[in-house]
């Protein structure tokens, strides 16, 4: 089956998801701001009914991955290890000392132990010696690699839109980890390897300055046609890229660029309108009646 998504509205086949775990436990009042979730969950309650829902969907005959699974598979294939320590426990993110050793542990570990620390995060108390100067002035419960609870919110990191795949630049700098594990699961899982497809935005290995994009703002609504939001997360400069990618590739023929009001309240474009049916919106009007609309077309 090709990959893709050509409508907001059309027979769901296959979906990743992402269970909660390590991450959410790791929130506590005093770090959940900073992580951009906004409040403490009952973990154990959430798995429950993540797990249902995840059910729920396998019943209807939909196939159901889970996230950290995938890249718990793809840490499996060769070189992969090498490319997180690379990129998500490089010098820059980890520091100079520490670097070294999360990437002996990485190399080393058990794939699924390296998956869950990934996104979970790993704390000064997950580590026994001393790895530098980020770890020597860390109290017990500090975050030596911040956990990822967002990553709850698959449609954010990466998006599909028609038949290629976005690798998304997110505005804040605690939600850009999980950008670089979908992109793990995109180049490296098997499944996805031998594929093929385009990504049209985004790759770890290049800046992208003011391109930045979440994939809540972001609906390919069909007949060739996508609708992104730009609000306090997405910006013109990464619409119009993702439009010209479209257009070079004759995947798409227009773009409707939607202005939005750069408020945590109106976060993404799904937040004030959700396609139901192919004649059919919920939408929030306040925002919705008032916003600037430019229709994007490849000349």
């Amino acid at each position: 089956m090709a990959l893709g998504v050509h409508s907001e509205v059309g027979r769901l086949r296959r979906v990743l998801v992402h269970r909660p775990g390590l991450e959410h436990a790791r929130l506590t009042p005093s770090n959940a701001a900073d992580l951009l979730f906004d409040d403490v969950i009952w973990v154990a309650r959430a798995k429950q009914e993540h797990d249902r829902f995840a059910e729920v969907m396998r019943e209807r005959g939909v196939e159901v991955f889970e996230a950290e699974s995938l890249l718990t598979e793809a840490l499996d294939q060769p070189g992969v290890r090498d490319w997180v320590s690379g990129h998500i426990l490089s010098e820059r993110e980890v520091g100079i000392k520490a670097a070294d050793r999360a990437g002996e542990w990485a190399r080393s570990a058990d794939a699924e132990l390296v998956a869950e620390f990934l996104i979970g995060g790993i704390t000064r108390a997950d580590v026994d010696q001393d790895v530098g100067l980020v770890w020597e002035s860390a109290d017990p419960t500090s975050m030596l690699l911040p956990p990822l609870p967002n990553f709850l919110f698959q449609r954010d990191p990466s998006c599909w839109i028609y038949d290629g795949v976005t690798l998304n630049p997110m505005t804040k700098p605690a939600r850009k980890p999980e950008t670089m594990i979908m992109e793990t699961i995109y180049r490296f899982h098997p499944m996805f390897a031998s594929e093929g497809f385009p990504f049209w935005l985004g790759g770890s290995d290049e800046d992208w300055g003011r391109c930045h994009v979440e994939g809540g703002d972001v609906q390919p609504i069909g007949n060739g046609t996508v609708m992104i939001g730009m609000g306090e997360r997405t910006t013109p400069q990464a619409v119009l890229w993702i439009a010209r990618s479209l257009f070079r590739a004759g995947s798409a023929s227009q773009v409707l660029a939607v202005l939005l009001p750069k408020s945590r309240s109106y976060m993404h474009l799904d937040t004030v309108i959700t396609m139901c049916d192919r004649d059919l919106v919920t939408l929030f009007p306040n925002v919705v009646g008032g916003a600037r609309v430019w229709a994007i077309r490849p000349r």
